[in-house]
Protein backbone atom coordinates (compact mmCIF):
# COMPACT_ATOMS: atom_id res chain seq x y z
CA UNK A 1 0.00 0.00 0.00
CA UNK A 2 1.12 3.57 -0.58
CA UNK A 3 1.04 6.31 2.03
CA UNK A 4 -2.35 7.65 0.92
CA UNK A 5 -3.93 4.20 1.24
CA UNK A 6 -2.22 3.68 4.59
CA UNK A 7 -3.58 7.03 5.79
CA UNK A 8 -7.14 6.00 4.95
CA UNK A 9 -6.65 2.68 6.76
CA UNK A 10 -5.34 4.46 9.88
CA UNK A 11 -8.21 6.94 9.80
CA UNK A 12 -10.69 4.06 9.61
CA UNK A 13 -9.00 2.33 12.55
CA UNK A 14 -9.18 5.54 14.60
CA UNK A 15 -12.89 5.90 13.80
CA UNK A 16 -13.52 2.28 14.80
CA UNK A 17 -11.61 2.74 18.06
CA UNK A 18 -13.59 5.91 18.84
CA UNK A 19 -16.84 4.00 18.32
CA UNK A 20 -15.62 1.04 20.38
CA UNK A 21 -14.75 3.38 23.25
CA UNK A 22 -18.11 5.16 23.03
CA UNK A 23 -16.45 8.40 22.03
CA UNK A 24 -17.67 10.99 19.56
CA UNK A 25 -16.56 10.62 15.95
CA UNK A 26 -13.67 12.97 15.26
CA UNK A 27 -12.72 13.37 18.92
CA UNK A 28 -9.20 12.03 18.27
CA UNK A 29 -6.76 13.96 16.09
CA UNK A 30 -4.21 12.14 13.99
CA UNK A 31 -0.66 13.50 14.09
CA UNK A 32 1.15 12.01 11.09
CA UNK A 33 4.76 11.50 12.14
CA UNK A 34 6.87 12.54 9.16
CA UNK A 35 10.35 12.38 10.70
CA UNK A 36 13.03 11.16 8.26
CA UNK A 37 10.60 11.60 5.36
CA UNK A 38 11.34 14.04 2.55
CA UNK A 39 9.00 16.76 1.36
CA UNK A 40 8.29 14.63 -1.72
CA UNK A 41 7.22 11.72 0.51
CA UNK A 42 5.06 13.93 2.71
CA UNK A 43 3.25 15.74 -0.09
CA UNK A 44 0.93 12.85 -1.10
CA UNK A 45 -0.29 12.62 2.50
CA UNK A 46 -1.02 16.35 2.50
CA UNK A 47 -2.85 15.92 -0.80
CA UNK A 48 -4.96 13.18 0.82
CA UNK A 49 -6.19 15.73 3.35
CA UNK A 50 -3.89 15.25 6.33
CA UNK A 51 -3.09 18.59 7.98
CA UNK A 52 -1.36 17.76 11.30
CA UNK A 53 2.22 16.46 11.29
CA UNK A 54 4.88 15.62 13.87
CA UNK A 55 8.64 15.97 13.64
CA UNK A 56 11.35 14.83 16.05
CA UNK A 57 14.15 17.27 15.25
CA UNK A 58 14.07 21.03 14.83
CA UNK A 59 16.83 21.12 12.22
CA UNK A 60 15.23 18.44 10.05
CA UNK A 61 11.86 20.20 10.22
CA UNK A 62 13.48 23.48 9.19
CA UNK A 63 14.85 21.79 6.09
CA UNK A 64 11.47 20.84 4.63
CA UNK A 65 8.45 22.46 6.29
CA UNK A 66 8.95 26.09 5.19
CA UNK A 67 8.83 24.79 1.61
CA UNK A 68 5.79 22.59 2.27
CA UNK A 69 3.94 25.43 3.95
CA UNK A 70 4.44 27.98 1.18
CA UNK A 71 1.10 27.22 -0.43
CA UNK A 72 -0.59 25.44 2.50
CA UNK A 73 -1.49 27.85 5.27
CA UNK A 74 -3.61 25.38 7.27
CA UNK A 75 -0.87 22.85 8.12
CA UNK A 76 -0.13 22.30 11.81
CA UNK A 77 3.32 21.18 12.92
CA UNK A 78 4.09 19.46 16.23
CA UNK A 79 7.51 18.93 17.80
CA UNK A 80 7.38 15.45 19.32
CA UNK A 81 11.09 14.88 19.96
CA UNK A 82 13.29 16.22 22.76
CA UNK A 83 14.02 19.94 22.56
CA UNK A 84 17.58 21.13 23.14
CA UNK A 85 17.87 24.53 24.78
CA UNK A 86 20.01 25.90 21.94
CA UNK A 87 17.15 25.12 19.48
CA UNK A 88 14.41 26.80 21.50
CA UNK A 89 14.23 29.99 19.43
CA UNK A 90 13.90 28.02 16.19
CA UNK A 91 11.30 25.70 17.73
CA UNK A 92 9.10 28.54 18.97
CA UNK A 93 9.33 30.20 15.54
CA UNK A 94 8.53 27.06 13.53
CA UNK A 95 6.19 24.78 15.49
CA UNK A 96 2.53 25.25 16.30
CA UNK A 97 2.68 22.75 19.16
CA UNK A 98 5.66 21.70 21.30
CA UNK A 99 4.76 18.38 22.94
CA UNK A 100 8.02 17.82 24.80
CA UNK A 101 8.33 20.38 27.60
CA UNK A 102 10.08 18.19 30.15
CA UNK A 103 12.29 20.23 32.51
CA UNK A 104 12.50 23.63 34.13
CA UNK A 105 15.42 24.83 32.02
CA UNK A 106 13.61 24.28 28.74
CA UNK A 107 10.37 25.75 30.14
CA UNK A 108 12.24 28.94 31.06
CA UNK A 109 13.84 29.12 27.61
CA UNK A 110 10.45 28.69 25.95
CA UNK A 111 8.92 31.42 28.13
CA UNK A 112 11.77 33.74 27.20
CA UNK A 113 11.36 33.08 23.48
CA UNK A 114 7.57 33.48 23.60
CA UNK A 115 8.01 36.89 25.20
CA UNK A 116 10.74 37.80 22.71
CA UNK A 117 9.02 36.60 19.53
CA UNK A 118 5.40 37.30 20.44
CA UNK A 119 4.51 33.84 19.15
CA UNK A 120 2.86 31.28 21.42
CA UNK A 121 2.87 27.65 20.30
CA UNK A 122 0.67 25.28 22.27
CA UNK A 123 2.66 23.49 24.95
CA UNK A 124 2.41 19.93 26.26
CA UNK A 125 4.38 18.46 29.15
CA UNK A 126 6.06 15.14 28.41
CA UNK A 127 5.75 12.67 31.29
CA UNK A 128 8.16 9.74 31.63
CA UNK A 129 5.46 7.33 32.80
CA UNK A 130 7.88 4.40 32.96
CA UNK A 131 10.62 6.36 34.80
CA UNK A 132 13.08 5.17 32.16
CA UNK A 133 16.52 6.76 32.70
CA UNK A 134 17.27 6.93 28.96
CA UNK A 135 14.00 8.65 28.09
CA UNK A 136 13.02 12.31 28.26
CA UNK A 137 10.08 13.46 30.35
CA UNK A 138 9.24 14.70 33.81
CA UNK A 139 8.80 12.07 36.51
CA UNK A 140 5.11 11.28 37.20
CA UNK A 141 5.36 12.26 40.87
CA UNK A 142 6.76 15.68 39.88
CA UNK A 143 4.43 16.39 36.96
CA UNK A 144 1.68 18.39 38.67
CA UNK A 145 4.22 20.52 40.55
CA UNK A 146 6.10 21.16 37.30
CA UNK A 147 2.89 22.11 35.49
CA UNK A 148 2.07 24.55 38.31
CA UNK A 149 5.53 26.13 37.98
CA UNK A 150 5.09 26.50 34.22
CA UNK A 151 1.71 28.13 34.64
CA UNK A 152 2.10 30.24 37.75
CA UNK A 153 5.75 31.29 37.72
CA UNK A 154 6.55 31.29 34.00
CA UNK A 155 3.14 32.25 32.64
CA UNK A 156 3.04 29.35 30.19
CA UNK A 157 -0.24 27.90 28.96
CA UNK A 158 0.06 24.12 29.31
CA UNK A 159 -2.74 22.57 27.29
CA UNK A 160 -1.70 18.91 27.04
CA UNK A 161 0.34 15.98 28.28
CA UNK A 162 2.36 13.48 26.23
CA UNK A 163 3.93 10.12 26.99
CA UNK A 164 5.81 7.27 25.31
CA UNK A 165 5.32 4.02 27.28
CA UNK A 166 8.18 1.51 27.59
CA UNK A 167 8.29 -0.68 24.51
CA UNK A 168 8.27 -3.93 26.50
CA UNK A 169 5.31 -3.15 28.75
CA UNK A 170 1.54 -3.09 28.42
CA UNK A 171 0.83 0.53 27.46
CA UNK A 172 -2.59 0.63 29.13
CA UNK A 173 -1.40 1.43 32.68
CA UNK A 174 0.86 4.17 31.31
CA UNK A 175 -2.02 5.76 29.42
CA UNK A 176 -4.18 5.51 32.54
CA UNK A 177 -1.46 7.21 34.60
CA UNK A 178 -1.21 10.07 32.11
CA UNK A 179 -4.96 10.52 32.26
CA UNK A 180 -4.86 10.63 36.06
CA UNK A 181 -2.16 13.33 36.03
CA UNK A 182 -4.17 15.30 33.47
CA UNK A 183 -7.23 15.18 35.73
CA UNK A 184 -5.17 16.38 38.71
CA UNK A 185 -3.72 19.26 36.68
CA UNK A 186 -6.93 20.24 34.89
CA UNK A 187 -5.57 19.37 31.44
CA UNK A 188 -7.81 18.20 28.61
CA UNK A 189 -5.45 17.10 25.84
CA UNK A 190 -3.64 13.75 25.90
CA UNK A 191 -1.09 12.90 23.21
CA UNK A 192 -0.52 9.17 23.55
CA UNK A 193 -0.49 6.15 21.31
CA UNK A 194 1.63 5.39 18.25
CA UNK A 195 1.42 2.96 15.33
CA UNK A 196 1.36 -0.18 17.48
CA UNK A 197 -0.92 0.96 20.30
CA UNK A 198 -3.05 3.94 19.22
CA UNK A 199 -6.30 1.99 19.49
CA UNK A 200 -5.50 1.18 23.13
CA UNK A 201 -4.63 4.84 23.72
CA UNK A 202 -8.00 5.92 22.32
CA UNK A 203 -9.74 3.57 24.76
CA UNK A 204 -7.87 5.34 27.57
CA UNK A 205 -8.87 8.84 26.44
CA UNK A 206 -6.21 9.97 23.93
CA UNK A 207 -7.15 13.17 22.14
CA UNK A 208 -4.18 12.87 19.77
CA UNK A 209 -2.34 9.83 18.43
CA UNK A 210 1.08 10.03 16.80
CA UNK A 211 1.29 7.61 13.88
CA UNK A 212 4.30 7.34 11.58
CA UNK A 213 5.26 3.90 10.27
CA UNK A 214 1.66 2.77 9.79
CA UNK A 215 1.28 5.66 7.32
CA UNK A 216 4.70 6.20 5.77
CA UNK A 217 6.13 2.69 6.16
CA UNK A 218 9.12 1.59 8.19
CA UNK A 219 12.12 3.90 8.32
Amino acid sequence: MNAQENLQRVRAAIAAAEAEAGRASGSVRLVAVSKTKSAAEIMPVIEAGQRVFGENRVQEAQSKWPQLRQDMTDLELHLIGPLQSNKTAEAVALFDVIQTVDREKIAREIAREINKQGRSPELYVQVNTGSEPQKAGIEPDSAVTFIDLCRNELGLQISGLMCIPPVDENPGPHFALLGKIADQAGIARLSMGMSDDFETAIAFGATEVRVGSAIFGSR
